[in-house]
């Protein structure tokens, strides 16, 4: 059982990535600061919508090994296809070198082992604000 605070146990729980050397790799990025951006296949959310984040919604990021440690705050959700994401949403998921071409790369391997990638596909995109660290 995953042991939340009790002001954020009806938050949204949720790991980045997929796997948990990548979930610690990208935590880490927010918790630098780095990371105040992320994206997913519009294709991976539920037809009723009730796991899409909102503006305001705030949700416990999980560690690689499923420990929460982070809270975020959704700031900005915008859908646009891979091909549109721009040089600023890039720098703001704050991944590798955070520029547009890494991003692109990058992703669309993710895109291919988690379900099959297409320039024109519909993203996702959110922008968050780290809210608080969780003692782990």
């Amino acid at each position: 059982m995953i042991e939340v605070p009790d002001k954020y146990r009806d938050a949204v729980t949720f790991a980045f990535g997929d796997s948990p050397t990548l979930a610690d790799e990208l935590l880490a990025l927010v918790l630098a600061g780095k990371k105040t951006a992320t994206c997913a296949a519009l294709r991976d959310y539920a037809e009723d919508n009730a796991d899409k984040p909102v503006v305001g919604r705030r949700d416990v990021v999980l560690d690689g090994a499923g420990r929460p440690a982070a809270v975020i705050e959704t700031v900005e959700v915008t859908y646009r296809r891979f091909d549109e994401v721009d040089d600023a949403f890039a720098r703001d998921e704050g991944e590798g070198e955070a520029t547009l071409e890494q991003w692109r790369r990058d992703h669309e391997t993710y895109f291919r082992r988690n379900g099959g990638f297409a320039p024109d596909m519909d993203l996702l995109c959110e922008r968050f604000r780290l809210v608080e660290i969780l003692k782990r």
